[in-house]
């Protein structure tokens, strides 16, 4: 495994240079499958624990990794600064894939809670001109599609079932209904997105479930492939379902399955 150090996406760019990606590259030979990982936090801070370790487990799988710590509330509304960055680093791991020994047909996204939410806008909303930053005019026909998905415990959901802070955050405080809509992605949901793979739990207190329920029920009317896995108990942002929470034992069963499922898109 190669673990870099963590560089800016763009040494220059007003935008990408207050992002930071962390390569988890692995060194073989030959080309390997890459996530993209998305840390929750609620737009206002990096979950440490769903960054490096979850890198780390997609290395224990033979897939490549890199963690994305994106624009997060500076006390102003942040949009579209985490989209314009995410959507950039897809479309960079893919202009340099072959020289990371990475296959760029098979580049997916993983984003906890908040970094869920940002997964799902870099799923469906991979051509969003406005998202698409270049500075350096050289990444024209590269594209920030995903080839997989994972949403986990993820904001995806706006109104009844919001989790009003991330929304906050992310947009202003004085956001409106409008606006949460533009970002509620069950709303926007096309045939061009990704295979998906959600999971949560029934318990969530913090992100409701339903937030995967009607994300999975728009992917179904899209005839999106997808895989929703829900379980009755656990408290929010468990992450890989491994540090001490010997309550809810059967988290953890989501990695098993996710491994499964990636397997059978050729990860």
């Amino acid at each position: 495994m190669l673990n870099k150090v963590s560089s800016p996406l763009h040494p220059s760019d007003a935008v990408l240079s207050k992002a930071r990606l962390t390569p988890y590259f692995l060194e073989d030979g030959e080309d390997f499958a890459c996530m993209l990982v998305l840390p929750g936090g609620g737009y206002s801070r990096i979950a440490g624990h769903e960054g490096g370790p979850v890198a780390g487990w997609f290395n224990s799988l033979g897939i490549s990794a890199a963690v994305l710590e994106y624009t997060t509330w500076d006390g102003a509304p942040i949009y579209p600064k985490p989209q314009q960055q995410a959507l950039y680093a897809m479309r960079l791991l893919r202009a340099q894939a072959r020289e990371h020994g990475i296959d760029p047909a098979r580049i997916g996204v993983i984003g906890f809670s908040a970094g869920g939410h940002l997964a799902a806008c870099v799923s469906h909303g991979f051509d969003r001109e406005d998202w698409l930053l270049d500075p350096d005019g050289e990444l024209a026909g590269i594209s920030a599609r995903p080839d997989a998905s994972m949403l986990c415990y993820a904001v995806t959901s706006s109104g009844f079932y919001a989790h009003v802070s991330s929304y906050k955050n992310l947009l202003g405080p004085d956001v409106t209904e409008e606006q949460a809509d533009f970002m509620s992605w069950e709303k926007h949901a096309h045939p061009q997105c990704p295979p998906t793979f959600l999971w949560h739990t029934a318990a969530d207190e913090t992100v409701p479930v339903n937030n995967s329920y009607l994300m999975a029920l728009a992917l179904q009317a899209n005839k999106t492939p997808h895989e929703l896995h829900v379980f009755p108990d656990g408290a929010h942002g468990r992450g890989l379902g491994t540090f001490a929470d010997r309550r809810h034992p059967v988290v953890g069963q989501w990695r098993g399955l996710a491994e499964r499922w990636l397997l059978g898109l050729g990860f």
